[in-house]
Formats: structure tokens, sequence, C-alpha cells
């Protein structure tokens, strides 16, 4: 080989070795892809989530991931909108609010099971309720809590629900006390304890909390169940592929499709994540104004 050959060979492997150090410092710089998700259920219960869902995404994304937690409902979507946080783990109501505060947000995956949710109507056993088809309008005058003000499952629709039982009022003179407790988790709970006679819950959180021995049948039981909705969603912001790479999005969307292993699943109270767009909750943006939720 002559000497020009060699030296043109060794300049092409220069170039190959800065080229690929730039691209090494290129990634190195892009800053963690961070989640969060609503808080649905007990702080020790989101943490396992969450940690495993980081881990899992980690692998699938090839940057660094890191899962933020947040107090309430309302605090997810201000992460989401301030840029705290890239992707979400929604309620239907609180993505539809999210999205619209970050233009070209877009709904990627949701669980097989959200797009034919049910709320579930609870009550304290010692009302002698049972389960029926119908609105049971007979609770009329009891103690009633909600979950999260802004929680689809446990507000949103719920409301929806017993307005259209007793049209022109409110929750507040149908019932003889409103709460709201938070999360699905503590609605149980204050029901089954009594504090409040009947509330409305996310019926996977409800078979979730049952599985794990939470539930006292003999205090606390199911007595409706409402017509399907659109519900939970994961939601991006618009402008991940502008800081982690054209195709980003893409690549985020294929990595939650294929969150397959039932140790990341069964926390969610889902069989599998399926593909879903912002128009599947179109019907919720015409609820939330109908209730004065949504402007």
């Amino acid at each position: 080989m002559s000497g020009w050959a060699r030296a043109i060979g060794v300049f092409a492997m220069l170039a190959t070795v800065v080229a690929g150090g730039a691209v090494q410092a290129q990634n190195s710089e892009r800053p963690a892809f961070v989640f969060t998700g609503i808080p649905d259920q007990d702080e020790a219960r989101l943490v396992e989530r969450y940690g495993r869902v980081a881990s899992y995404l980690q692998q699938k994304l090839g940057v660094p991931v890191r899962y933020l937690p947040v107090k309430n409902y309302s605090s997810a979507v201000t992460a989401f909108s301030n840029g705290e946080v890239q992707l979400a783990w929604f309620g239907g109501f609180t993505g539809v609010q999210a999205r619209r505060l970050v233009p070209g947000s877009q709904a990627l995956a949701q669980g097989a099971e959200d797009a034919a949710f049910r709320t579930y109507f609870i009550a304290n056993t010692r009302l002698g309720l049972v389960k029926a088809a119908d609105f049971p309008r007979g609770t009329a005058g009891r103690t009633f809590t909600f979950g999260a003000r802004s929680s689809t499952s446990g507000r949103l629709m719920p409301e929806y629900f017993i307005r259209q039982a007793f049209p022109d009022k409110t929750p507040d003179e149908v019932y003889a006390r409103i709460g709201y407790s938070g999360e699905h988790s503590r609605t149980i709970q204050l029901v089954q304890s009594g504090v409040f006679d009947l509330g409305a819950v996310d019926y996977t959180v409800w078979d979730l909390d049952t599985k794990a021995g939470r539930v006292d049948p003999e205090k606390v039981n199911v007595i409706w169940e409402s017509p399907p909705f659109a519900n939970n969603q994961w939601s991006v912001r618009g402008d991940v592929d502008h800081t982690w790479g054209k195709g980003f999005s893409d690549k985020l969307r294929q990595a939650l499709l294929g969150m397959s292993d039932p140790v990341l699943l069964a926390p969610f109270g889902r069989s599998k994540f399926v593909p879903v767009t912002n128009d599947a909750y179109a019907p919720l943006i015409a609820v939330g104004k109908t209730s004065g939720m949504l402007d």
C-alpha cells in the first residue's frame, strides 16, 4: 500500500472516531426524559409502578429516564404544561386539560380497558343497598364523596351521571354532604369506614384493591356501574422530537405499546396499552363544558 493510500485510510479512521465522539457528546448533553402520572393510588404503589416504567423506558429509548412524583391531579397538569415533564399518565379529563395548554401535544396510548372505562358507585353496606342496573336515585339525601376534583372516573363523569339522574340539580343539592377524597383508594376507605355513605371510584382501582385484600365486602359494596367512556392515556408534549431527535415520539409510542410484561402492567390494572389519538377524548370536552369544569 502506498504512503498516500495509508494516509487516506488513517484520515478516514480519525474522521470516524471524531464523528463517533461527537455523537456520544451530543447524547450525553441531552437532558433526562422526565415523566409523571396522576396520583390515583397510594404513594408506595405509585413509586413501585413508575420506578419499573422508568427502567423499561430508559432501556427502550436509550436516554436517561426519570419519574417525577406529583402531589395531586392538577400538579400533574402543571408539570406537563410548564415542561417539567414531557410525558404523563393522565386521566381522560386531565389529559384534555394538559393538551389544551401545550399545543401539539398528543395522546399516544391508552390501556385496552380505557376505551370503555367505567365508574363504580359504592356504598357502605349498612345502607342495605344491592347492585342494580338503574342509577341509584334512592341515595339522594345521603353523604357522597368524589375522588380528586379533576378525576374523570372519580369526579367528571360521576357528576355528569348525577346531573342526568337529577335534572337541574347539582350534586350538592342531591346529597346531604359532598366530599373529595383526592384518590380512589382513599374513596374506598372513606366509604368502607362509614365516613361517607357513598362514593364514586375507578373500577380498576376497586378491582386492584379487592385483589390486594383492602376491600372488606362486609362493609362496602358496588351498587351501580356507569355506562362506558374513554379514560386514562399516556400523553406527550409536542416538542420532544426537537430535544431528543426526529422520530423520538414515534419511538416512545412503540415502547409504550410494547409494554407487555405483566409485572409492568399489573399496577396499572391494564392488560396492555393500545394506540389512541386526541379525538377519542372529544366527548369529555363536551361533558367538561356542560358541567362547568372546562371553559
